[in-house]
Formats: structure tokens, sequence, C-alpha cells
């Protein structure tokens, strides 16, 4: 999540839905009729009405946060605007950070996120993204929360990647600590989707947890405007450190993003169905 300087840059189913269905009735046997009677006519059973189908996110609204913007170097002015983040002032967005052949974080956390808002819908999630495309600038991080708060989202996520030393490897989660604001009242419930996402980050894409930062992948902040200023549940997801040579090469693997998205999406679900 380390910003790099825009000259660089410039350069450079755990859970299934279940769905039943109402088998339908067998024909009904026609009656003897009785002696010196006409028979009714035999009347067809109809098939009982399908069952509708049930999706376990159903009526469960998912903001997603996809990190950064591809266009956030071409406007340094706009992005380094000061924004008050209720503990500090800080830059409205950064660039955000890339492996060393030139894959941009922003590139990166815009696949995923895509790609996780497609299985959340496919469970039945209403899910917005703070971002419509990879070629713009921002918003900036007091926007991206105000985003989830008008949403009224049930649980949001912000989806990044890290940019450490290159012997540092692993994922983290970042979860907000009370700050005499408007995410107190939801530090708890961001404690419990961050566990719940951390575990099934871990489960399905294989990656350790961060060898540099955090306690067991879990980290707590007061600084992110993203999270301080969130009235709903909300965490970071570090995926790992996009400046490991390792890290970096699986996470330029389509295959292996569409696993990081489902780990993720699969702990959003169990966030919100638990």
């Amino acid at each position: 999540m380390r910003a790099l300087p825009a000259s660089v840059l410039a350069v450079c189913g755990l859970i299934a839905a279940a769905c039943g269905t109402a088998s339908g009735a067998p024909a009904a046997d026609q009656a003897a009729a009785p002696a010196g009677t006409a028979a009714e006519p035999a009347v067809s059973a109809r098939p009982a009405d399908k069952a509708p189908s049930v999706r376990p996110l159903d009526g469960k609204v998912v903001v997603i946060d996809p990190g950064h913007n591809g266009g956030n170097f071409r406007a340094p002015k706009k992005i380094n605007r000061q924004v008050d983040v209720l503990t500090q002032r800080k830059a409205c967005d950064t660039t955000g950070t890339a492996t060393n052949d030139g894959y941009a974080e922003a590139a990166f956390t815009w696949d995923v996120s895509r790609r996780m808002a497609k299985i959340l819908k496919s469970r039945g999630a209403t899910v917005k993204l703070t971002r419509k495309n990879n070629t713009g600038v921002g918003p900036c991080i007091t926007e991206r929360a105000a985003i989830g708060n008008r949403a009224k989202a049930d649980a949001a996520i912000s989806v990044h990647a890290d940019g450490s030393a290159p012997g540092n490897r692993g994922f983290h989660v970042i979860m907000p600590k009370k700050i005499g604001g408007p995410v107190d009242p939801v530090v708890g419930k961001s404690a419990k989707l961050g566990k719940a996402v951390r575990d099934a980050f871990r489960k399905g894409t294989g990656l350790p947890y961060s060898t540099y930062i955090g306690t067991k992948a879990l980290n707590y902040r007061s600084d992110l405007g993203g999270l301080n200023l969130s009235t709903v549940p909300k965490v970071f997801i570090e995926c790992g450190n996009m400046r490991n040579a390792a890290e970096a090469a699986r996470f330029r693997d389509p295959a292996f993003r569409q696993r990081i998205a489902l780990a993720l999406a699969n702990g959003v679900q169990h966030y919100l169905t638990s």
C-alpha cells in the first residue's frame, strides 16, 4: 500500500448458494367409478410450484474499496491534497505501490475487487465499488468511507497489497481502533469481520501471515481515514508484499487473483452469516 513516486509509475465455492425446488407430485390415480355411474374424468395433478432459490447473502449490502486508482500518478496536486481523518491530516489518496516489473497495485486491487464483486453478487449480495474503473483519479479516502456509510453496508472491505522490503512476505488485515469518533460503535464488528477474512484468506490462498507487521496477520490502526470515518463494519486487507518476488509472481497470475477473490468473498460471507 506504500506509494511509489509518480515518475516511477509513469514508466513502469467454499459456501455454495442453496437452491431448492420441490419435486413434481405424481399424477393422481383415477378412482374407480361406482357401478352404474359414469367415471369422472381423471384430473392430473399439477406440479408443485418451484420453491424460490435461496442465496446466502440475499438482502446483504457489501461495499468493496479497490485501493488507489490507475490515474492517480497523473494528478499529484489532487491526490496530495490534505484531508481530515480525525486523528491527523493525510493525503487525499496515493499512487499505491507496484511490483518490480511495473504491475501496479491499483491494477491488482481493481481486478481482485471486480472478481470478488461477481462472486458476492452470485450469492445474493448487493455490491457497490468505490470506483468505476482503473483509469481515473481517487476518490479521496474520506469519500471512500462515505460511500460505504451512505450504502449502509453490512460489511465493507478495502483491497490493497503492500510495498515493503523484498525480504518481507505474507498478508495482514487492518482493523480500526476506537478514536472517539464515528467508527467507535463498529470497532467490535470490524474485528469480527477482520478475523473472518483473515481465516478465509489463509485457507483459500495458502499465503502466510505477514512476517513483518501485526500479530497473526492482524493489525489495529487509528490513522487510516477509510476506517476512522466508517460508520459500518470495515477492514483493509494487504494481500501480500508486491516487492517480494515470489508473491509478485503469484499476484500477476489471473488464476491466483481469482483464488484471492474467492477467499475474500468467503470471509465476508462467513462474517455476514455466522
